[in-house]
């Protein structure tokens, strides 16, 4: 995710850290490229290209900006909810480490606690498509998880749950505190399938193919509407255009997986340490790991 202060003119005009240009750069330059022969075109047979006009790319210019924005829009919620889900996550992992402070003599207390912190590595390692239990494996015994289990965060809250079970029947914890923390773990599952909904769920793809090919189209067709009117200026207003509506294109599919390691993702690997210093301070260790902060305005 790209952190930064307001930018200035100079940076809404050069900045390439976190902007879409660079992945848009081809197609843009291909487009302009055609446009440039489209207006040689049109300088060579005027006759032909008077007859053509600019309006019918107005109406279809307006509807593919309307069609775009809805598009952008569920593209941005599955951002949002990404973000809002982990939220959740981290107030769950706080209270849960607030509320196991009643036992803090006893050694399960540590246990939970180093699983909680195994459990976000492997989620987000889950959610980014990497080793889960390579993730979780420096915060809790490789054999503490089954080797058959499919769903590794998953194991882990119910370890988390066993050790809370066992607090109860050896007495350290009464009903009624076993029930809060067990709410919390609840609560943690339904972050979990809620950011595995976003993840194995994309927008459907007739919606964004259609939105693809539109696009391509109307930048493909527009100079042969302009080159009449415009001449060599054709070229210019084509490569407006299509920076318009090929970086819309992209950054929605950027946001359409936000917890990937795009620059404008969510920046899941920053909130993780942050569990993890919650997590380690709650023990007593002050040798804490350091807060991650942007490198060169981008936090992941």
């Amino acid at each position: 995710m790209i952190l930064r202060a307001k930018p200035t003119l100079w940076d809404v005009l050069f900045t390439l850290k976190g902007s879409i240009a660079k992945r848009i750069a081809v197609k843009m330059i291909a487009m302009t490229l055609f446009a440039v022969a489209v207006s040689a075109l049109a300088m060579r047979h005027p006759e032909v290209f008077s007859q053509l006009s600019a309006t019918p790319f107005t109406l279809v210019g307006l509807s593919l900006s309307i069609f775009m924005s809805f598009r952008n829009n569920a593209c941005y919620d599955r951002w949002w909810e990404g973000r809002k889900q982990w939220g959740q996550l981290v107030v769950d992992i706080r209270c849960l480490a607030r509320e196991t402070a009643v036992f803090a003599s006893d050694p399960a207390r540590e246990t939970i606690l180093r699983a909680l912190c195994g459990y976000t590595h492997a989620l987000a390692a889950r959610l980014r498509g990497e080793d889960e239990r390579a993730a979780s494996n420096q915060w809790m015994a490789v054999s503490a998880i089954a080797p058959s289990a499919p769903n590794v965060p998953d194991a882990i809250l119910g370890i988390v749950g066993a050790e809370c079970s066992k607090l109860v029947e050896r007495g350290i914890v009464s009903e009624w505190r076993y029930t809060l923390l067990e709410a919390r773990l609840v609560s943690l599952s339904g972050v979990q399938a809620a950011c595995e909904r976003i993840n194995t769920t994309p927008l459907p793809f007739a919606y964004t193919l259609l939105l693809h090919r539109t696009a391509y189209l109307f930048c493909l067709l527009l100079p042969f509407g302009l080159a009449g009117l415009l001449g060599w200026a054709t070229p210019l207003l084509t490569a407006i255009v299509s920076y318009t509506f090929f970086g819309l294109d992209a950054l929605g599919d950027e946001l359409e997986e936000p917890f990937g390691l795009d620059a404008n993702d969510l920046p899941l690997t920053a909130l993780v340490r942050t569990v993890e210093r919650d997590l380690l301070a709650a023990l007593g260790e002050t040798n804490l790991p350091a807060s991650l902060l942007p490198v060169d305005y981008l936090l992941q």
